[in-house]
């Protein structure tokens, strides 16, 4: 049994993926979570191939039950919580005169509400890991429009500033407890969730989930004493 834990969410592909590779790369025990039970299938087989020890759980993550029986799986199977990384997100772009609240409330569910449920069924694990090595470690993925918020992209624009708000908040809160959280803030980054701008920004030029994952490996390996609140990640030229 690996002596570190991790949870990832959103990690069937894209920067889920990426960052729980790096996390087995790094000997943590690994639960992954989606919502397509194929796709997550698929990408856990991927990550045991390379040794790692996987638990997968397919959840919805707007579903308050599933947040909870991810959590309850993860524990049941490593013990321990030492990384979170709340990743899972949904962007629907469309202009404010066609607001669907259906999609409204799906991006709230799935891009802010999850995150705060992850955290209330999360910070007792947390605490015991922050106790005990005081380097317990949340990642909150936002994004560039958090920064600086979006036409057409408005919902999600405000969902992500909302993570870094929330991320801040558990900052205050939870330090002191060994527990820091970092809000990530990348521009387009080379996934399926940036399909509709590849005409415009190719995935060439687009940032790597590479990128994303080396910067959660950096922070895995800071002291104690430090915290870093937020990372921006920018396209060379690109201006928030």
């Amino acid at each position: 049994m690996p002596e570190r834990a991790a949870l990832v969410t959103g990690a069937s592909s894209g920067i889920g993926l990426a960052i729980a590779a790096m996390l087995g790369e790094e000997g943590y025990g690994l639960t992954v979570a989606a919502r397509r039970p194929d796709k997550l299938a698929a990408a856990a087989e991927s990550l045991r191939e390379r040794g790692f020890a996987v638990e997968e759980v397919a959840a919805n993550m707007a579903d308050e039950d599933a947040v909870n029986a991810v959590v309850a799986a993860h524990e049941a199977r490593h013990g321990r919580l030492d990384v979170l990384v709340n990743n899972a997100g949904v962007g629907l772009g469309a202009a404010v005169a066609d607001l669907q609240t259906k999609r409204v409330d799906m991006q709230l569910d799935v891009n802010l509400r999850s995150v705060m449920l992850f955290y209330r069924e999360c910070t007792p694990l947390l605490r015991a890991a922050g106790a005990e090595h005081r380097n317990a470690l949340v990642i909150n993925m936002s994004s560039i429009s958090g920064k600086a918020g979006q036409a057409w992209l408005s919902v999600y624009s405000a969902t992500k500033a909302a993570v870094i708000g929330w991320t801040q908040a558990m900052n205050k809160e939870l330090n002191a407890d060994g527990v820091k959280s970092v809000a990530l803030c990348p521009g387009f980054v080379d996934t399926p969730m940036t399909e509709f701008i590849r005409e415009q920004v190719p995935p060439d030029q687009m940032i790597r989930t590479s990128d994303i994952a080396e910067a959660v490996r950096f922070l895995l390996r800071t002291s104690p004493n430090c915290v870093v609140p937020e990372i921006v990640f920018q396209r060379p030229g690109e201006a928030l």
